[in-house]
């Protein structure tokens, strides 16, 4: 899946002290990849905020805690067109 602001693919991120895999994204497309985690069962948790510097679109983050498997979930972004 590719990030609408960047034109990248999404990224699962496993650094930065969090705790366990997260995820930056629009906040546009948030609620496709919520989609996308749930019907494959993903555990996570989305930041009460949505975040805006410059002017430009908001983003979020999406975490995924201590047990989530980053691989299957980059693979399932992969996936989706």
């Amino acid at each position: 899946m590719t990030n609408t602001l960047t034109q990248e693919p999404l990224r699962v991120r496993t650094d930065q002290g969090a705790p366990g895999p997260w995820l930056k994204l629009p906040e546009s497309q948030v609620p496709r990849v919520r989609a996308l985690l749930d019907e494959n069962r993903v555990y996570y948790w989305r930041d009460e905020h949505a975040y805006s510097v410059d002017d430009n679109p908001e983003f979020t983050f999406l975490y995924f805690g201590r047990e989530g498997d980053a691989g299957l979930i980059q693979r399932l972004l992969d996936s989706a067109p």
